[in-house]
């Protein structure tokens, strides 16, 4: 991991994941980029040409220097505990992310908060449009709580699947440190002559992962709400699974595991697509 790039938006919230984003940088001698993608108010605002226009975008535009202003102090802060590099999206924040972040080995996006008024407007479904369009491992940073970088407990979502794999792989940092490591499965239909778990803990043991394995299985029921109650009940710090989901024409439609887990996390949630 030697390329992170973070998001930052108009909320004081930015600064949690930028923190967290700058001690990943620190520990693997990554550089950091801080990427302010916030859409223009005018562009975001639904509003009519006709008299009274020229004022009401001046108002706008005072707006977006305003949240501007805010991110660019918090990224000055972060900047003297650190070296980091600021990147504008300007008035197209989702295409420049994606071509940044095609050059990024981590992504670190933060849970929707509609709630927040100081975030400023952001693409609609920011975080699976930036997973599916980047195809990077992403970390998503919920709205509420304080987080470890590295955490000492991690949960596996485990399915033998692409997307569940590529996830596990770009964990493989997170996971060398943990002392414990939770494997969630559900039983599958087709699951082939392979013991998931059994598999799994030897491909651990290959990477020189030497963390306790812990193997939990998931019953009927909604996956998204079984794994944040079993984040919960084993401390878990990080949550690994694959993103699942397909787009069209720019219209994301996730599986229901992944969009449980994207409006109820409660913890920093590493998906892969």
């Amino acid at each position: 991991m030697k390329s992170i790039l973070v998001h930052l938006d108009a909320s004081p919230r930015s600064a949690v994941r930028l923190a967290l984003a700058q001690e990943l940088a620190d520990r693997h001698g990554a550089e950091l980029n801080a990427f302010y993608g916030v859409l223009p108010s005018l562009l975001a605002s639904s509003w009519a040409a006709g008299e009274g226009v020229a004022a009401a975008a001046a108002v706008l535009a005072d707006l977006d220097r305003e949240q501007r202003e805010r991110a660019r102090a918090l990224f000055e802060q972060a900047a003297a505990r650190g070296r980091l590099n600021w990147l504008d999206g300007d008035m197209e924040p989702d295409w420049h992310l994606l071509q940044h972040a095609l050059y990024a080995d981590l992504l670190v996006l933060g849970q929707t908060d509609a709630d927040d008024a100081r975030t400023g407007a952001l693409q609609p479904e920011l975080v699976p449009a930036a997973i599916s369009d980047t195809g990077k491992p992403t970390l998503v940073v919920p709205y509420a709580g304080a987080f470890e970088a590295l955490p000492s407990r991690v949960l596996i979502a485990w399915k033998p699947t692409r997307e569940a794999a590529r996830a596990l792989t770009a964990a493989l940092p997170w996971l060398r440190q943990a002392e414990t490591v939770h494997i969630a499965t559900r039983p599958e239909a087709d699951a082939g002559d392979l013991e998931p778990v059994a598999a799994l803990t030897h491909w651990l043991q290959l990477q020189g992962i030497a963390a306790a394995v812990r193997a939990h299985g998931l019953g009927p029921g909604d996956v998204g709400e079984s794994l944040l109650s079993l984040a919960a009940d084993t401390g878990a710090g990080l949550l690994v699974m694959g993103c699942y989901g397909h787009s069209r024409a720019r219209e994301w439609v996730l599986g229901g595991a992944s969009r449980s887990i994207l409006r109820s996390m409660t913890l920093p949630v590493l998906m892969a697509h």
